[in-house]
Parts: structure tokens; sequence; C-alpha cells
């Protein structure tokens, strides 16, 4: 109850390691931002630690009380089957975390829970990880650059292997999946084939209609160079979730030249400077790119920007 609860606090707005910095009471960067130390969830369960709440969020999914909300970037949302939880609350079995179990155990078709309505196998994930890795030493590239892990985790649940279904996994578009999909594309063929997989009989189309006219409009106006406080404004959005859109129309392999809007925002020295950083790391992960770089120096929107800007030219 305490962690859809805290969700329900946060507004429904953000990603899992938000929420369990919330709760665990982690005062980073991020929750001071936001003024999230300041809610009356902030710690409430910090007599757990995060690998607990981990845990506890990946059964809420499993069991359909949470989802993540793959075109916002994974932030977390109650199902109306979360709110009849938080009205009349049971017990939950929490499952092992994957550090718990011995990957020497695993067999084929061993699953883990994942965000969307399904498990994944985890014999295959960690397949194509490797094979991911491989692929981004070769173009030097952190792995995040070619396919997110929520790309590989909808791989492991809908199996692609012809490019037509590649290009409806989620966040790869007909770019990526002509230039990064065919490996996978084998390996996942060659892994049904010899493990003789039953494949779902449906394969599950990403429907974002609801969402395909404010991206059109959002690269349309990209391309004519309109501001993004402009753009904003039109859309009744914020900035914040701007960028958001943003970041979901380049993970899927559109290719957009914001360089206008960063020139005008950001200086030529942290221009570089976080361009450098970017292609050294190999996490996507934002918290930890503003605290490497110096949250005093460097704003969350000047890494996300440059963040959009470097994967839109070098992945897509």
């Amino acid at each position: 109850q305490v962690l859809l609860s805290t969700v329900k606090e946060l507004k429904q707005q953000f990603k899992e390691k938000h929420v369990i910095n919330v709760i665990i009471g982690n005062a980073s960067s991020d929750i001071k931002k936001f003024k999230h130390n300041q809610l009356k969830c902030f710690g409430e369960g910090q007599d757990k630690d995060d690998k607990f709440w981990s845990s506890l969020i990946r059964q809420m999914l499993f069991e359909k009380l949470l989802v993540k909300d793959i075109e916002n970037y994974g932030i977390l949302k109650i199902t109306p089957v979360g709110e009849k939880f938080l009205k009349s609350p049971y017990s939950i079995k929490i499952t092992k975390t994957d550090e718990e179990e011995d990957d020497e155990d695993q067999e084929i078709g061993d699953v883990i829970p994942t965000q969307k309505d399904g498990v994944i196998d985890k014999v295959l994930f960690n397949l194509l990880k490797d094979l991911l890795k491989g692929i981004a030493k070769k173009e030097n590239l952190p792995p995040y650059v070619i396919f997110q892990e929520i790309s590989l985790e909808d791989m492991c649940v809908q199996y692609p292997t012809n490019m037509e279904e590649m290009t409806q996994i989620t966040g790869v578009g007909a770019g990526k999946a002509q230039k990064y999909g065919q490996p996978f594309i084998d390996l996942i063929r060659r892994y049904v084939e010899e493990n003789e997989i039953e494949r779902p009989q449906d394969l599950v189309v990403k429907s974002v209609i609801n969402k395909s006219g404010l991206k059109v409009y959002i690269i349309q106006n990209i391309d004519r160079k309109i501001s993004f406080e402009d753009i904003a404004k039109a859309k009744n959005l914020s900035k914040e979730n701007l960028l958001t859109e943003i970041e979901s129309i380049i993970f899927s392999g559109t290719k957009l030249d914001i360089n206008y809007y960063i020139d005008e925002t950001i200086d030529m020295y942290h221009q570089e400077e976080i361009m450098e950083y970017l292609m050294n790391s190999e996490l996507d992960s934002l918290e930890t790119a503003i605290k490497d770089l110096g949250e005093d120096e460097y704003s969350m929107e000047e890494i996300r920007l440059m963040r959009i800007k470097f994967l839109s030219d070098m992945g897509n």
C-alpha cells in the first residue's frame, strides 16, 4: 500500500528509481529539485532496502497493479486493479530478484516479469544483452544508443523473427530496425527454432493513435525550428513533458535536428563536455550523469537536451 500511495502522491509522473528514492528517503538531487523530500510519503519505507521495493514493483507490474507507460519513458501508473487494491489491500508474495538467482541454474523458458502484459524469457534476454554489447563495442557506442533494455524485454515477449515484426517492438522504429535489427532477428529465429518456442499467436502491435498526432506536430515544428517553449505552449505541455515526448520519438528511431535550440540555450563548452561524457558512458542514467558532471554546473534540462542530440546523431 505504501508503494501505490507513493506513486499516487507523485501524481503518477515518475519512473521506478525516483519512486523508490522517495520511499526509502534518499534525498537525491532530483528528489530535492522536485521537493519530494517534503512529501508525507518520503521515507515511509526506509525499513526496507531498494532491492525489496524494486522486487515489489516488479511483482505489482506482473499482477497488473501497476504499468509502465512506455510512451512516457517508463513512468509508473496505477491500473484500475491497483486502485481496487488501495481500497481493499491484500498480501502480495514477492518473487526473487534476478540478483538472488543463480545464473547457472537458468533453463530455457525461465521467465521474469516485464512491464508489458507478460513475462520475458530470461535466457533469451541474456543472449540479446550479450549481442547488444558486442555490437555496441564494434560500433564504439554505448549499448543504450542502439537498443534500450525495454526494447530487449519486448523482444523476449514477442519473439520477432522478421523485419516487419521487429518494427513493432517497443522503441524500435523502421529506421532502427533496418540499421541494427537483423542480428537480433537472426538470433531470435535460431533460438525459437532450436528450443521449439511457441510464439504469441497474435503479435501485439503498438497502438499510439492518441499520441501520433502530437508526435507529428512536434516533429514538424522542430523541422521548422520553432522554439521548444512555443511548441510546449501550443500543446499545453510542460517543458519536461515535451522533452519526454521528444525522447520517445528519438527512441523509436526517428532522427531530429535540435541543434538550433541547443545552440540558443547551452553554451559550447557545456555542449562539448556533456557529449564527451555521453560517448564514454555505458549507463543510460540521467541521475548518474548529472551527479558525475556536477549538478552545481549543469542542469538536468541541459543533459536531457544533449542526450536527445547524442541519441539522434549516433543511433538513428
